[in-house]
């Protein structure tokens, strides 16, 4: 169907308390978002990327209806998020904590199976469809099943809580940092079933993290926030190709003459200072949208002083070079 989520202008503020001295304090007014816009369409996974408290949790909040807009406006599958909530929450899963919301003294399948009566669903559809979940999460394996939420593990608990998002097989999933703190077993377990809810159920997802490595495994495309404003929309590569200077030419020199980074830096290039490895090379990072056009002058540079590259490589950016590079461009209070 297209745009299956639609962030339009999206305005939220927060006051809050501020303490001077013992006794006194002010409000101060905390704008969690200033703006956002953005979309994701159908069978698309979007990462909401962003530094603790950038607003992401908000945008999400909205979106599930458990926090109403100031100014702006949203839809999820065509229902508008403030006028047609009950609508919209039929066809999302959220997961906002991978420990909030269960009962330790009931079982996993307990848990399930009191919220998806909640919802509303049949007896047998909904014993079927919690028996079908556990072992999709890989709860069976692990004795998960039948064991009880108190004595879960933090990462039986991020699949028991994936679970009971897909109870009632929406077609929109909202999850909101769904990997904190998991060990890598786990971790490696949530983002696969993310991709392949995605690829072949046509499920749209919007994940929020700060995990740039995480978000760049799990997400087709990437939307940066920070202090409330998007400040770059993209897949991966398109926000790489954003960058002035996206691939590091990297030597690793026996020692760094007088005058060799002066020459290089002629040459139109931004060069890192050297640093000193525990063998005693140093290394010397030169920056370059096409490194090599200019690895010949570079290595010629070196040898007409007598330096020894010992070993020389190209490294394409990251998605945390591009983090680093939105945010340090600011954003205005």
């Amino acid at each position: 169907m297209g745009d299956v989520i639609v962030a339009d202008n999206l305005v939220k503020r927060f006051t809050t308390k501020k303490r001077v001295g013992l006794f006194r304090s002010y409000s101060e007014i905390v704008e969690a978002l200033r703006g956002v816009s953005f979309r994701v369409r159908d069978k698309e996974i979007v990462g909401l990327l962003g530094p603790n408290g950038a607003g992401k949790t908000t945008t999400i909040k909205i979106l599930s209806t458990l926090l109403l807009p100031d100014s702006g406006s949203a839809t999820v599958y065509g229902y508008d998020v403030v006028r047609e909530a009950q609508k919209v929450r039929k066809v999302i899963g959220i997961m906002l904590s991978v420990e909030k919301g269960f009962y330790g003294r009931l079982t996993g399948r307990e848990n399930l199976i009191y919220f998806g009566s909640l919802y509303g669903m049949e007896k047998q559809e909904l014993e079927k469809r919690v028996d079908f979940l556990l072992e999709l999460v890989g709860l069976k394996e692990l004795g998960g099943s039948d064991r009880l939420y108190e004595e879960y593990s933090l990462g039986m608990k991020a699949r028991l809580a994936l679970a009971r998002a897909l109870l009632k097989d929406p077609p929109v999933l909202l999850l909101d940092e769904p990997t904190l703190g998991l060990d890598p077993p786990s971790a490696r377990r949530i983002r696969g079933l993310v991709r392949e809810l995605a690829s072949s159920e046509g499920k749209a997802v919007l994940y929020t993290s700060h995990n740039m490595f995480e978000v760049e495994l799990v997400c087709d495309r990437v939307v940066l926030i920070n202090k409330g404003v998007i400040v770059a929309d993209g897949t991966p590569d398109e926000l790489k190709s954003m960058l002035p200077n996206i691939r590091t030419l990297e030597l690793h020199l026996k020692k760094v003459p007088e005058g060799l980074v002066d020459e290089i830096r002629s040459f139109g290039l931004e060069v890192r200072e050297p640093l000193q490895t525990p063998e005693g090379l140093y290394v010397l990072k030169v920056l370059a949208r096409k490194p090599e056009e200019v690895v010949d002058d570079i290595l010629r540079a070196a040898v007409s002083r007598g330096v020894d590259v010992v070993r020389l490589k190209i490294e394409e950016p990251t998605l945390e070079d591009v983090f680093v590079y939105f945010t340090d461009r600011g954003v205005k209070d």
